[in-house]
């Protein structure tokens, strides 16, 4: 059977060719052509994913992100025809899983589309527990805490955290972890992994600005440490 994906955007001629073009590499694209409806539709069916367009005609795309993920983990990928970097951190600051400016190939957004899945599968197999000292991090919950209080983080920053915490004692390359995050290579300019280390940093170190958890690497990247503290 097909897996469902909801498209939430206001071209009608991009909808009509995304829907023509999934549904040949077996994915049913349920359209809406704005926010109300799209929530709604999301509410109502939950989708596989959904594909969600920043531009729309009643509601901006980050609100209906903020939305949707403060009711459920459903996979989003953003589109936008905009190319400020802000826009890309603020999605995955809401929470997004990837983010794709247009124009855009439909064979990339598939790519993408299938990475995002892969992962939650991934996810939803790897239940048990990370604990290093006073911090626990719990995939099945998706949620983490210190001394047994949750902190508040992000999906898209708790993704960071598991995948760190995963390969504790490994320097990971920012490329590395986008990769891991969102099945695409990293750009070398795009910043915004720093972004989220920062706020993780903030949420779980005892001093930000000198971690014992989450530490840089200069000229590689991010290691997160075995220490017990």
């Amino acid at each position: 059977m097909a897996e469902r994906i909801l498209l939430i955007e206001d071209d009608s001629r991009l909808a009509g060719m995304l829907q023509t073009y999934f549904a040949e590499n077996e994915f049913e694209v349920q359209w809406c052509g704005d926010a109300a409806s799209g929530l709604e539709q999301a509410r109502r069916q939950s989708p596989a994913a959904v594909i969600l367009d920043v531009m729309l005609p009643d509601l901006d795309g980050f609100e209906v992100c903020r939305q949707l993920r403060a009711k459920s983990d459903v996979p989003i990928i953003m589109l936008t025809a905009r190319g400020d970097p802000t826009d890309r951190i603020v999605g995955l600051e809401l929470g997004a899983d990837d983010y794709v400016p247009k124009p855009f190939e439909p064979r990339e957004l598939l790519a993408r589309l299938r990475a995002v899945l892969r992962r939650g599968r991934r996810s939803d197999h790897s239940t048990e527990a990370l604990r290093f000292g006073r911090l626990t991090i719990d995939p099945a919950s998706r949620t983490a805490a210190i001394d047994g209080h949750t902190i508040d983080i992000t999906s898209h920053q708790f993704e960071l955290l598991r995948v760190l915490a995963e390969n504790a004692g490994r320097v990971l390359s920012r490329e590395v972890l986008m990769d891991r995050l969102r099945g695409e290579e990293l750009t070398a300019f795009d910043r915004s992994i720093d972004v989220h280390i920062s706020r993780l940093r903030a949420a779980i170190e005892d001093d930000s600005r000198h971690p014992k958890r989450i530490v840089t690497v200069r000229g590689f990247g991010y290691v997160f440490t075995r220490t017990q503290d």
